[in-house]
């Protein structure tokens, strides 16, 4: 990869520290697209019928899709550079804590977060994802993740904009396991033991690993620890069958027939719990502003103690100006307006075709976020952007539950 070191190099030395990224786009077979992640109606299926639509873009990712017949490269994300393309992951393990930082570096030998836009038109299974010690059992690893939705890619709510979270205080074990017994009966019932909350555009959500979760149709922009690991406890959704592989797929083959197993991998104290929503919701809070631009924590707290992730959306007014100083890399996605950052510049656009580059990407490395990266807004609406940070980059964030301050 002597190739990839030199050219990501250069690139860095041009950028200034930040890789400019292409859009790396995800089908899911068993799930229908929302039709709002400004893909050319066409392409919505451009990897084919077989494979699915297409639902989702990552941002700043090194961690690979887990579809059934995937492309080999399926979830990672390219840095473009003078016409030439270079994996990003490849970047990462040539260039090591010159990209992530020296602490991500030496803990994680890898880039070990990355987010996402998530776009449906209903709702998805309730399901769960299993933490670190349950993943290792079949060579994975845990994902905690999290959920902040933009409103500018909600201008319309799509089907169901609620998602049903957690099980009801009461529910007992064995509640759970028949439902799972009742899986080829058709709908097994398990959202009759959850409550669902409203979507409300502007806020988010933090998700722990092993508690079970139905993501309604809101855009959802999704900072997370950089896995695909899951499993769906739901059997059927507004009318779509869920096989049962989609269960069992990131549990020990021993005890894919075993319901009491499946259920005792839940966090229950977590699924239970009567105050969910204060545990777990997050509205935004301001880090800092000036002159024409404020920047907003979105993504905050704590999960099991652990910092593992956080994001914020900086938003500059037309012919605002700021540099931002940040505690490790992030990724960034723009989601409205045009401008730039440091010598690169940003576009938000209206439509996309499969494919095709943009100029709404960027993956900004530490020593750029540190040393401070300056934006401005040289369009006429708001400049919009979403970045989110590696664990244990901002000692600074708020913690849990302190929107309500």
């Amino acid at each position: 990869m002597a190739n990839v070191a030199q050219l990501a190099a250069n690139a860095l030395t041009e950028g200034e520290g930040i890789f400019r990224l292409a859009p790396t786009w995800v089908p899911r077979s068993f799930l229908q697209p929302g039709r709002r992640l400004k893909l050319h109606p066409n392409d919505y299926y451009a990897l084919g019928m077989d494979r699915g639509g297409i639902d989702e873009r990552w941002f700043g990712s090194t961690t690979e899709a887990a579809n059934e017949n995937r492309n080999e490269d399926e979830g990672l994300s390219y840095c473009v550079f003078n016409g030439e393309r270079f994996l990003l992951r490849d970047a990462v393990e040539e260039l090591k804590g010159e990209v992530i930082g020296d602490d991500i570096w030496n803990t994680y030998q890898r880039w070990p977060v990355y987010s996402k836009f998530f776009d449906n038109m209903g709702p998805i299974p309730h399901h769960m994802h299993q933490n670190a010690e349950q993943a290792a059992k079949v060579g994975q690893e845990g994902k905690p993740e999290s959920y902040y939705f933009p409103p500018q890619m909600n201008q319309i709510g799509n089907n169901f904009p609620y998602t049903f979270m957690g099980l009801e205080p009461g529910t007992t074990k064995q509640d759970v396991i028949d439902c799972l017994d009742r899986w080829n009966e058709g709908d097994n019932g398990i959202i009759d033991l959850s409550k669902a909350y409203r979507l409300k555009p502007g806020t988010g959500w933090l998700i722990p690993p092993c508690v079970l979760h139905a993501p309604g149709s809101l855009v959802t922009y999704e900072p997370q620890w950089g896995s695909d690991v899951f499993g769906m406890y739901q059997s059927l959704v507004e009318g779509r069958m869920v096989p049962r592989s989609l269960l069992t797929k990131d549990f020990p083959e021993e005890y894919h027939n075993d319901n009491a197993y499946m259920v005792e991998a839940l966090d229950w104290e977590k699924n239970v719990d009567p105050n969910f929503k204060d545990s777990n919701y997050l509205e935004p809070i301001v880090s800092e502003e000036g002159d024409g631009w404020v920047d907003k924590w979105i993504v905050y707290g704590k999960v099991d103690g652990k910092q593992v992730f956080t994001a914020k959306e900086l938003t500059l007014q037309p012919g605002a100006k700021c540099t931002i100083k940040d505690g490790g890399a992030y990724g960034w996605i723009t989601v409205q307006g045009s401008g730039s950052i440091g010598k690169l510049k940003l576009q938000s656009p209206v439509m996309i075709r499969f494919g095709e580059m943009t100029e709404d990407e960027v993956f900004v490395t530490a020593k750029a976020a540190n040393e401070g990266v300056t934006f401005e807004n040289t369009g006429t609406e708001p400049l919009v952007g979403l970045r989110y940070f590696g664990p244990d980059a901002q000692p600074n964030a708020p913690e849990n539950g302190a929107w309500r301050k």
